[in-house]
């Protein structure tokens, strides 16, 4: 009989950290390894909800936010921050001395360094897990800490300190598996779409992008002639973009939407082109689809790291990008107007796009954690 793996995460606050973890714990499941799983984060990330949504395990701790660059304007919340992390590192040594996993998974955000802390007193294993091509500020702190360290891009070894590359194992970033069983027809028939122009998507996220909206809203009457678009606007942009000006006979080939759930997946395997950010989530979804796209990165963030994603599809020849600080909509029209006139640089661009992704990622760091927890079925 297999003994119970018992397995403790940590990560969230956005969907990028969120997700990766939730698909690694799927694929657990699906093997049918027998396990125990705590999930550790804070209260008001996006892992409290998600975890309540699959029946989790949740512990809450309370902890601060690590600052490239700590800004006067916010001394207050920069000097709570500073003292919220020991109470954290306090928190997180307990709930993982309680549980005492057989392993630890971390995939990032500010949270995971208090777990991070804690699972190297207790001496238990951490695979420490990096969705982005720039190796993020808490990742660089648990690197020393980590016993493997999955990375989503092999171009990531070089951010990584020397002394703990030889712990390095590229599994690529996992994506949610529903995303890789669209039906195009589905969407064709969902959004009344026509087989006469190529289909772009555009997102901004769950809560739309004010930049990537206002952008489209000056092209689409130049647009619209070569294209039909499906627009995921947000739910606070939904009437504005609903009012852009379109000649009548144009007007039908716009279909914004505040928000899409369940039809994503479809909508990708329809989509001939993509316009989005260029977070970890999305270029790991657009390479793993393998998706043509035109990226916008959110500028400045975080280590620069949309721009750096960006730039790494750029040059597998798998994205276009407006990587200026200030793009303009003649920028986007110019990117987007030879991929709608050839099928065949976008068939290209989409088969490199799939050559830098990986659909079994989720797998890969599966086999990396039950190999660091010695478990065997």
């Amino acid at each position: 009989m297999s003994r119970t793996l018992r397995l403790l995460i940590t990560g969230g606050g956005t969907g990028g950290h969120t997700y990766p973890a939730l698909t690694t714990l799927t694929a657990v499941r699906r093997r049918q390894v027998p396990h125990d799983v705590l999930w550790v984060g804070t209260a008001n990330g996006l892992e409290a909800r998600i975890t309540a949504e699959h029946d989790i395990p949740f512990k809450a701790i309370t902890t601060g936010k690590l600052r490239r660059r700590p800004n006067l304007r916010e001394l207050g919340t920069n000097v709570a921050d500073v003292f919220r992390i020991p109470v954290g590192v306090a928190q997180a040594i307990g709930h993982a001395a309680r549980f005492l996993p057989d392993v630890v998974l971390s995939t990032g955000g500010y949270v995971a360094v208090p777990i991070g802390v804690a699972a190297k007193l207790i001496r238990r294993p951490l695979v420490m897990h990096e969705q982005t091509t720039v190796v993020g500020l808490a990742n660089r702190i648990l690197a020393r800490l980590a016993t493997r360290i999955a990375l989503s891009h092999e171009s990531s070894l070089q951010y990584l300190p020397a002394s703990v590359r030889d712990r390095a194992v590229v599994t690529g970033n996992p994506i949610r598996p529903e995303l890789l069983q669209g039906n195009r027809a589905a969407a064709y028939d969902l959004f009344g779409l026509t087989f006469e122009v190529p289909l772009i998507y555009v997102t901004g996220g769950a809560q739309g992008s004010k930049q990537i909206n206002t952008l489209l809203a000056e092209i689409l009457p130049r647009l619209l002639p070569h294209a039909q678009v499906v627009h995921q606007c947000g739910p606070a942009w939904i009437e504005q973009m609903r009012a852009v000006a379109l000649p009548p006979e144009l007007a039908d080939r716009y279909h914004p939407v505040p928000y899409v759930g369940s039809e994503l997946a479809d909508l990708f395997a329809a989509a001939d082109v993509v316009i989005a950010r260029s977070g970890a989530g999305t270029v790991s979804e657009l390479t793993a689809i393998g998706k043509p796209s035109v990226l916008i990165p959110l500028i400045p963030t975080g280590g620069d790291e949309q721009r750096k994603n960006a730039g790494y599809l750029v040059s597998a020849g798998a994205a276009r990008a407006l990587l200026e600080p200030h793009p303009t909509a003649d920028m986007l029209l110019a990117e987007l107007m030879p991929l709608l006139a050839d099928p065949e640089l976008r068939a290209a661009m989409a088969e490199a796009a799939r050559k830098a992704g990986r659909v079994d990622a989720a797998e890969a760091l599966c086999d990396v954690l039950l190999e660091t927890a010695h478990w065997h079925g």
